[in-house]
């Protein structure tokens, strides 16, 4: 006889837990069951994308309204996993709720979040893809070859890893202590090239550019980037002033560019430094 699915709770539903609890219910890896976020109509609505159709999964409006479960992911944003974990931590444990499983997805905060459970013998742990969510929708179709950092009690990424392998996961592990420097590397590979790309569509624009080369230069300028770096690494796809040592042409640049904009001149001169040294010139600007 089959062992029925474990069970899943989520609460919060932005992209992370709508991609990860789709993938994981349309894997036949779990059953999804109640669903809590700030209002009910978001709610019902990552309902309607995690598990369509499925009559035994709910959104539910409190807390309180939640069912025991074998799994639940705390998917809210940074500053409200520790207030989430006491609540949860305290419906347990006034229904006198068997010790479960609970993660949450922060690339930057640990475990040690989720103590108010670990002290009530429940197995925690925190799990994150390092992949851009843009939507659900598109993580859904990327998350395929996605590398994920477990961290938390043994037994608990032990029992986190079969779930996101089978949705393409590629796990591996890291220490608690480094794990803000490991997001900070996401958020350097990731978060900024939008914040660059911005600049310099201003910066051309400035100078009279029409935006459809504007937008021609983004199309391409930024593919060709990624497969050279793809391709080649980013110390051989590096190229301009940096990679040639031309110092006087990078001061030059940041003197009319602080002009334009003093703090995207800093950003500029940092960046500059720091593809200097990539390049293997000194970093030291006239």
């Amino acid at each position: 006889m089959a062992q029925p699915l474990p069970t899943l709770n989520l609460i919060g539903a932005g992209r992370v837990g709508q991609t990860l609890a789709h993938l994981w219910m349309r894997h036949g890896l779990v059953q999804v069951q109640d669903v809590l976020t700030r209002s009910n109509q978001t709610a019902q609505t990552a309902l309607a994308f995690i598990a369509p159709g499925v009559d035994t999964a709910h959104a539910v409006q409190h807390i309180a309204c939640m069912r025991q479960a074998d799994l639940w992911l705390l998917a809210v944003p940074d500053a409200q996993i520790g207030a989430c974990a006491k609540d949860l931590a305290a419906l347990a444990r006034q229904r006198g709720d068997a010790p479960a499983l609970a993660l949450h997805c922060s690339g930057a905060r640990g475990a040690d979040l989720l103590q108010v459970l670990r002290d009530q013998g429940w197995s925690v742990a925190s799990a994150h893809p390092v992949l851009s969510f843009a939507s659900a929708q598109t993580a859904v179709a990327q998350f395929a070859g996605t590398p994920c950092a477990l961290e938390g009690e043994v037994t608990a990424c032990d029992a986190l890893r079969p779930l996101f392998t089978a949705i393409g996961g590629a796990c591996f592990d890291v220490r608690s202590q480094d794990k803000v420097l490991y997001h900070a590397a996401a958020v350097l590979a990731t978060n900024f090239v939008p914040v660059l790309q911005a600049l310099a569509e201003d910066a051309w624009r400035a100078t009279g550019m029409p935006d459809a080369l504007v937008l021609r230069l983004r199309e391409r300028l930024l593919r060709h980037a990624v497969d050279n770096i793809v391709a080649l690494g980013p110390q051989q796809a590096l190229t301009g002033p940096a990679a040639r040592g031309d110092h006087a042409a990078i001061a030059r640049q940041a003197d009319v560019v602080a002009d334009w904009d003093p703090q995207a001149a800093a950003a500029y001169r940092a960046l500059s430094a720091l593809a200097l040294r990539l390049a293997g010139h000194p970093p030291e600007l006239p």
